[in-house]
C-alpha cells in the first residue's frame, strides 16, 4: 500500500529525513484516525511538504508501526519524548502532539530523494495530512 504523507516545512522534517537524523513519522488524535491501523510494515510513504506547492519529494519504506491504545495526557506526552530522538519535532509540533489520546508512531527506512512530481488529490479531503492512495502512479499526474 502507498500513502502520501504531508510533512512540516516549518519543521524541517522532509530535510532531516533526507539527512537521516529523522527517522520516524508521528500522526495523533483524539480518535482513532487516519493513518491509525491503515499502515504496515513495507507499505511505501510518499513525502508532500506542507507548503503549498504540492509535490512529492521524497519516499520512504515503512520498517515498523505503533499504533498506541487510548492514552492519557501524561502516557502521551511521555510516548513523544521518549521517541523524540527519532522525530525530531519541532516545538510546535512536540505541542501539538503531546496530550493526543491516539499516537501513531511510523519508524521509516530507505529513505530515496525523487524527481518531484503532483498527486492528485480530487478524490480526498481539503484537510487530510495522510492519504492512503493505494499505488501512487493511480493520483501522480506528472
Amino acid at each position: 500500500m502507498d500513502h502520501v504523507v504531508y510533512l512540516d516545512f516549518k519543521a524541517k522534517e522532509l530535510e532531516n529525513l533526507k539527512s537521516g537524523q529523522k527517522t520516524m513519522i508521528i500522526r495523533g488524535a483524539m480518535g482513532r484516525k487516519l493513518p491509525y491501523g491503515r499502515v504496515d510494515k513495507g507499505d511505501v510513504l510518499y513525502f508532500v511538504e506542507n507548503k503549498g506547492d504540492g509535490l512529492v519529494k521524497g519516499k520512504a519504506v515503512v520498517d515498523s508501526v505503533f499504533n498506541s491504545d487510548k492514552l492519557t495526557k501524561e502516557q502521551s506526552a511521555d510516548l513523544v519524548e521518549k521517541n523524540q530522538e527519532k522525530l525530531l519535532l519541532n516545538k510546535g509540533l512536540e505541542k501539538r502532539f503531546s496530550g493526543k489520546r491516539y499516537l501513531v508512531l511510523i519508524a521509516v527506512r530507505d529513505f530515496t530523494g525523487l524527481e518531484s512530481f503532483k498527486i492528485d488529490r480530487s478524490d480526498y479531503g481539503n484537510m487530510d495530512d495522510w492519504l492512503p492512495v493505494e499505488n501512487i502512479d493511480k493520483v501522480k499526474t506528472q
